[in-house]
């Protein structure tokens, strides 16, 4: 498509480079390791009026600043290209904040909103259960209404920020005598709750934790933070899904150009590029990440409602990903397999950054909804190749 910057977007984008060189010279933003300096740098952004630009503004306005869609994809090029601090904020802002929008009421959105875009309230995401992963619907937590509020009870997995988030968006089964995606409701429930809420965290390949499992034993939510209704949780958790389009994933895709460009570098330097094998694998690399570029912005074109353009995205570029970092250890040969240090606490092996991206990157193809599910989805929603009924 013809995706094409005017001149506003220009001016937009000399901002947004001239704030974050000026924010990141001064060194805000830190050491990623520190929680305390991270928050920080959620509240630098939300007090600036980078956090919410791309929000719908039909019911409100909860940011200091309102982005065009060329503007949402040049602020996230820029923070990407340059190597701005890993955001701990974005749940609330682009999965929880699209969702409260579209499928929340008036006094959700009143209080949940302007704390996100002020980056003063982190947000984690309660999907994922040990017996129920890719396949959501088989959700066992149990949430019961007492009053004017719900006792939640039950186990999420895989949950990213849990330590240090403070709500949690959960799908839970408030209707006990319904199956599959019929009976579940979508909650947001404080996590500082001591002895109803306990996060333990997972050690992962890397030697790193982060993610995490959470308990709920009889956690407490507002019957007035039941987003969508009683009984909705599927339409508005599959909603949530559905809201992640292509600005992310086109940001995403300079860190993989990076990623590309030192490993060309590295197979030049040490030789490696003379072997022929390599070659192509090199050109189909860049070239495959050319068609993710391309596919993210017909997401942001005339195929924006796709139903199946999120599990394309996921597809194709975790896919890559894995396929990236397997490929920077082979360019470095046998060396890759040695330990380049001494042990720490956050890197017990003693791993450099491409060995515990080739560690991490084996769960790319897995997390945020495994290669098989994503083409049961396509397969399901775009083919119709199952009637179109929920699974």
């Amino acid at each position: 498509m013809d995706f094409l910057f005017g001149a506003a977007d220009e001016v937009f984008r000399g901002e947004a480079r001239c704030w974050l060189a000026e924010q990141l010279g001064r060194g805000v933003g830190g050491d990623p390791a520190d929680w305390g300096v991270r928050r920080a740098w959620e509240r630098e952004l939300g007090r600036a009026g980078w956090i919410g630009i791309g929000w719908d503004r039909a019911h409100g306005s909860y940011g200091s600043r309102v982005a065009t869609l060329t503007q949402q994809v040049v602020w996230a090029e820029e923070y990407a290209a340059a190597r701005a601090p890993e955001r701990v904020g974005h749940i609330g802002e682009n999965l929880l904040a699209p969702t409260l929008l579209a499928y929340g009421d008036d006094a959700q959105r009143k209080r949940f909103l302007p704390p996100v875009a002020r980056g003063e309230e982190l947000w984690c995401q309660g999907y994922s259960e040990p017996g129920a992963g890719s396949d959501l619907a088989a959700v066992r937590t149990a949430a019961v209404r007492d009053g004017d509020t719900y006792r939640i009870s039950g186990q999420k997995i895989w949950t990213s920020l849990a330590r240090e988030a403070d709500w949690c968006f959960v799908l839970a089964r408030t209707d006990p005598g319904e199956r599959r995606h019929r009976g579940l409701s979508f909650l947001l429930v404080p996590m500082d709750q001591p002895g109803r809420v306990e996060v333990r965290p997972i050690r992962q390949l890397t030697g790193t934790a982060g993610f995490n499992e959470v308990f709920f034993d009889g956690a407490v939510a507002r019957a007035g933070h039941v987003v969508g209704g009683p009984g909705a949780g599927w339409r508005v958790a599959t909603g949530l899904l559905a809201l992640e389009r292509g600005v992310s994933t086109l940001a995403q895709q300079i860190g993989f150009a990076r990623e590309l460009s030192e490993v060309c570098d590295a197979a030049v330097r040490t030789g490696a590029a003379r072997d022929p094998v390599l070659r192509d694998r090199l050109v189909r690399q860049w070239a495959e990440l050319r068609v993710m570029r391309w596919n993210a912005l017909r997401t942001l074109g005339p195929a924006a409602g796709d139903a199946g353009a999120p599990s394309v995205a996921k597809l194709l570029w975790s896919g890559w990903h894995q396929r990236m970092a397997e490929l920077a250890l082979h360019v470095r040969g046998a060396g890759a397999a040695c330990g380049p240090g001494a042990w720490t606490a956050d890197a017990p092996y003693g791993l450099d950054a491409e060995q515990r991206r080739f560690l991490f990157s084996r769960a790319d193809t897995v997390y945020g909804g495994s290669d098989e599910i994503q083409r049961t989805i396509i397969a399901g929603r775009v083919l119709g190749l199952d009637g179109g009924r929920e699974r």
